[in-house]
């Protein structure tokens, strides 16, 4: 008796080898029938005896790919067609349907280990890959996944690679990237002293791309390359042409060259990451935990931030200056791993940029952006469709957390705990901004954008967006967007023309904590950050909200001070520090005379005044900014060269071994004010009897955490829930994070953060997507 089923399988799907995983799962059970990728998924279509049938049914979901994701195998009897075999047949696109994407995935080991082989036809190909591993993302530029589909189109195969596609028992059997010296893309290096074969230019791009000889284009590549290598070992700095972009890379045990690096690209003091060979080398630099093992080793390798090994460093000092820990990665592309190879020392990786602009993907782009910042340029001939910055990781107690979400993780999107009858387009926040889509029970968050403070980025912003919504097929009906009217995120979703919601900053914040894990009733959200526009028209960041989806009520906030200069404020810790004090009535205590000491001549009479008359000097309950104020005080930082810097670096001053905890203190209701005088007085008594700033800055991160979980107490009493949420910038701080968990824990509450998105304001989009939905529905 013949058995027959057509399967529909969702998920994640294409891209990860599940065509060829379905056709030899069919021959492994004496199956016959067909399989082929379409707009909305895989289908199939299953013959046999009944006991193979459903075998066939129950392993496309339990025994898939490992880097498939399988979310539904729909499964309907029909009558047998009378296959004989088993092919996969070619793809249909179905007008208005969706699929899942792959993120792109790191080198396997199997690539890894043929890339080192001088026996194997890809030795020391630059873009080996197989249906395990390679480009997938960030070459795609429609549905199904098929390789007219993507930038691989203008690389015909050769017979060789011609061959493995077509064999079901090849690990490339119809991976869509597939190429070879022969077929593929190839390398090249573009610098003053280089020879112009070696060079790219726009003519070189002939479509399609001739077949070249193995032996000879083997052998320009490996010249090409240590060529580039030698540079770097020379301290010249490299652009590298990557996955989702370039990247400037430099010798990361060099102090001249990464100053050079940090001078060039105008990036001053914000750590760099670094890229070493091997697992090995990461354990000699730092301290690695299992789970942070795990994280650097996946397929996403996403930039791990890791504790640097006590005692000398081989890194240069102006790496991560003034920090206890750095940002690492291990090689994920093919041309990483020979470099590295081939370098043998770790290298510093950053964006292919200039600071604040996005990162440059083309090549007489960046020949033409980076001209000033690189020495010479390795690029290769295969576009990149869609702008992919690195992710960045790290574990806080054992907890794995996203901090920048990137290669590696974006496009996969979240699964709500609703399913909208409305396409939703959630605008997102200014710095470190996220785009969300949300289309049935599916949220689609972008992969970082950066900051929206210029044109070039809200250029890729669009450009993103545009690429989302033709992926997914998305069309939005209902806009959210951030309440501060001068955000270009907020113009650019009040400029569509739609129905939209504006979502207050904090509120965002905690609703998309809430949302990930489900939390449907009332709640309490605690968002600590550096600015978000309040319903007041004041500054918003140190904010208790007795919170709902659809609404919230301000139960508390940290004490306001002046913002004085605005933005200048924020680039000046040591202003910060004169405004608290000022505030508090504290200015004259013998505790402030270093911090007034080092104020410029007139500085302070100008802050004074300003306050006074209330010029450019909005309130603000700002959580970020105590911690800027703080870092003054204590003699960390006075001038910020990027954002956070004060804050980071008061952490990193911190001694575990320290002992005792400032208070806040707490007065008033509706709103219940978490007043900072208590602890600024106090941190003023220790620095006059000549308490050390790394015993000051434990106290303080201490009193913060004690002031987290009093407010979160009386206000889960107010509320009758144990539940609270917790996001914001300043839950970056891991000793504050850390401390919140556990004592809120302590305390019998249920403690909450992100999990799958960052906690600062990358995950800011998602919330306000839920926002707009429960207003529409009034949840």
């Amino acid at each position: 008796m013949t058995k027959a089923l057509s399967l529909h399988v969702t998920g994640v799907v294409q891209g990860v080898g599940f065509r060829p995983f379905v056709y030899k799962l069919a021959a492994d059970l004496g199956v016959s029938g067909w399989v082929r990728n379409a707009s909305d998924g895989v289908y199939c279509l299953a013959e046999g005896t009944p006991e193979a049938v459903e075998a066939f049914a129950i392993a496309l979901r339990d025994s898939a790919p490992p880097m498939a994701v399988v979310e539904s195998v729909i499964a309907e009897e029909v009558d047998p067609e009378g296959h004989t075999d088993f092919t996969i047949v070619p793809s249909e696109a179905i007008e208005g349907a969706m699929t899942l994407i792959s993120p792109d995935i790191a080198t396997c080991d199997a690539c890894a280990r043929e890339l080192l082989d001088p026996d194997d036809r890809r030795f020391r190909y630059p873009f080996i890959n197989c249906t395990n591993c390679g480009p997938r993302f960030t070459i795609i530029e429609d549905v199904p996944y098929d390789r007219p589909m993507t930038t691989m189109r203008d690389f015909p195969m050769c017979p060789d690679c011609t061959s493995e596609y077509g064999d079901p028992a090849d690990r490339r059997f119809h991976a869509q990237p597939d190429a070879c010296f022969v077929c593929g893309p190839r390398l090249y290096l573009n610098a003053p002293d280089v020879d112009t074969e070696w060079c790219w230019s726009p003519g070189c791009e002939i479509s399609p791309r001739p077949h070249r000889d193995r032996d000879a284009e083997r052998q320009r590549s490996d010249e090409l390359l240590l060529s580039a290598t030698r540079r770097l070992t020379d301290g010249k700095i490299l652009a590298v042409k990557g996955l989702g972009g370039f990247q400037l890379v430099c010798d990361a045990t060099s102090e001249q060259a990464v100053s050079r690096l940090r001078q060039r690209k105008h990036r001053q003091g914000k750590p760099l990451a670094i890229m070493v060979p091997t697992i090995e080398d990461v354990r000699t630099l730092c301290l690695v935990s299992a789970k942070e093992e795990a994280l650097l080793c996946g397929p996403a390798r996403p930039i791990v931030l890791l504790r640097l090994r006590p005692g000398t460093t081989p890194l240069a000092p102006a790496v991560a200056p003034g920090l206890s820990e750095v940002g690492v990665m291990l090689p994920y592309t093919p041309l990483h791993h020979l470099l590295l190879h081939e370098a043998d020392r770790p290298l510093v990786m950053t964006s292919g940029n200039l600071s604040e602009e996005p990162i440059c993907t083309g090549n007489a782009e960046a020949l033409t952006r980076l001209d000033d910042i690189a020495d010479a340029f390795l690029m290769h001939d295969r576009d990149i469709y869609s702008r992919y910055d690195d992710s960045v990781t790290r574990v806080v107690r054992e907890e794995t957390e996203i901090v920048r979400r990137a290669r590696g993780f974006a496009p996969f999107p979240l699964r709500l705990p609703f399913e909208s009858d409305a396409a939703i387009f959630a605008a997102g926040p200014e710095q470190k901004n996220t785009f969300t889509l949300v289309k049935g029970d599916y949220a689609f968050v972008s992969q970082h954008i950066g900051d929206m403070e210029n044109a070039e980025t809200l250029d890729h912003y669009e450009h993103t967006l545009d690429l989302y919504k033709r992926l997914f097929r998305i069309q939005p009906e209902l806009v959210a967007y951030d309440l501060h009217p001068e955000y270009l995120s907020t113009k650019y979703a009040l400029a569509l023309d739609l129905p939209s919601v504006g979502v207050q900053h904090h509120h965002a914040h905690v609703v998309g904590v809430a949302a990930e894990h489900g939390v449907t009733e009332p709640f309490v959200g605690v968002a600590l950050d550096g600015t978000g526009y309040g319903t007041d028209g004041h500054i918003w960041g140190g904010e208790v909200l007795l919170a709902r989806w659809d609404g919230f009520t301000r139960f508390a906030h940290l004490s306001e001070m002046p913002l004085v200069g605005g933005t200048a404020a924020i680039r000046r810790p040591a202003r910060m520090a004169v405004s608290a004090l000022q505030t508090a009535g504290l200015l004259d205590h013998p505790g402030a005379d270093t911090l007034r000491s080092r104020l410029a001549a007139g500085e302070e009479s100008t802050l004074l005044t300003m306050m006074e008359r209330g010029i450019n000097s909005l309130p603000t309950s700002s959580m970020g900014r105590l911690f800027d104020a703080v870092a003054a005080l204590c003699g960390v930082r006075d001038d910020a060269l990027y954002e956070g810097q004060a804050a980071i670096e008061l952490e990193a001053a911190a001694d575990p071994t320290a002992t005792g905890v400032y208070r806040f203190g707490f007065t008033g209701a509706d709103p219940v004010i978490i007043d900072s005088a208590p602890v600024l007085a106090a941190i003023l008594d220790d620095i006059v009897a000549g308490t050390p700033s790394s015993v000051i800055s434990t106290r303080f991160h201490r009193g913060v955490v004690a002031a987290i979980v009093d407010a979160s107490s009386r206000a889960s009493d107010t509320l009758g829930t144990t539940t609270v949420t917790m996001a914001g910038g300043v839950f970056m701080n891991r000793l504050v994070l850390g401390g919140a968990m556990e004592h809120l824990s302590s305390a019998g509450m249920r403690a909450l953060t992100h999990v799958r998105l960052p906690v600062n304001d990358g995950g800011i989009s998602y919330g306000q997507a839920v926002v707009a939905w429960a207003r529409r529905h009034e949840v």
